[in-house]
């Protein structure tokens, strides 16, 4: 696959909730790592999950918008790609490298893993059924994940904050039981369809990134370059949330929300031209920033 010159960044929210201080600083830094670098910057709306809302989508952008964080073209909806997630997902089952899961998630935390794989981490219980037993499995009615079938127990990625980082690879999930695609393959392809090289989100989603590089070499694609930035944590030292007060840009207004994001970075800005201009990685706070409702 041919990378778009000169490459792209992007930031990629979910619509089930308004963006609090935690996602729009997020979202400026994609942006500044983005913009500092020549790339474009893509806007995408990650709504495949029914909890999502479209309305919640245009407050997020015009929130977005309202801070000055720009972006290149229109912003694409992942609800409208379902025929390249099922493209991909063909080609793979193709060369084998997909099974049926008939697993809970009751039955996966429940099942003995190997020692260094962490909660939730996939046993690979459905991965051998023989054909009889998956003819039984078929028989409950319930429907079946589709999961990739890793030959890698790990995998390692380079990151420009966190260095060298080696994460599980298990049997991820590539399609639910209820015919969505999952986030692991649906980011990937979106990703490298979209020319973006530069992947810059929250600390949460750092354990993600191997799974993610591990498939897209899968697919040929090329390995973009990851930033996990820290998160905006509440005073208990818990992920941001809606009930730590006042977090959101309708209550604390364009200038304050800023403001406080800039101020926390340390590089106090009036706009994102003087923020960009002041921006150096080098410097980016390595420890969370812990938000103090106002």
């Amino acid at each position: 696959m041919t990378r778009p010159t000169p490459g792209a960044g992007r930031f990629a929210p979910s619509p089930s909730a308004d963006l609090h201080i935690g996602n729009l600083r997020t979202a400026v830094l994609t942006w500044l790592f983005a913009r500092s670098t020549g790339r474009n910057f893509l806007m995408r709306v990650e709504d495949l999950d029914d909890r999502t809302h479209d309305n919640v989508a245009q407050r997020q952008l015009d929130d977005l918008a309202a801070i000055g964080v720009t972006w290149d073209g229109e912003p694409q909806w992942q609800s409208r790609q379902r025929e390249r997630y099922d493209t991909v997902i063909a080609e793979l089952v193709e060369r084998d490298l997909v099974y049926e899961c008939y697993c809970s998630r009751k039955d996966i935390l429940s099942a003995p893993r190997a020692p260094h794989a962490p909660e939730g981490a996939y046993p690979g219980t459905c991965r051998d059924l023989s054909t009889a037993e998956r003819a039984a499995k078929r028989e409950t009615g319930r429907p079946p994940a589709l999961r990739l079938r890793a030959d890698t127990g790990e995998y390692t990625v380079t990151d420009v904050i966190h260095g060298s980082y080696t994460g599980v690879v298990d049997d991820f999930v590539l399609r639910r039981g209820d015919g969505v695609p999952a986030y692991n393959l649906a980011v990937v392809v979106d990703d490298a369809r979209s020319g973006i090289d530069q992947v810059v989100r929250g600390h949460d989603l750092l354990a993600s990134a191997p799974r993610q590089a591990y498939l897209a070499g899968l697919l040929g694609y090329p390995q973009p370059v990851y930033g996990h930035v820290p998160l905006v944590l509440n005073a208990e030292g818990k992920r941001l949330a809606k009930r730590d007060g006042a977090v959101t840009l309708a209550e604390l207004g364009v200038t304050r929300t800023f403001a406080l994001i800039t101020e926390s970075l340390g590089w106090p800005s009036s706009d994102m031209a003087e923020l960009l201009g002041r921006f150096d990685p080098a410097r980016l706070p390595r420890e969370p920033w812990v938000y103090q409702p106002v």
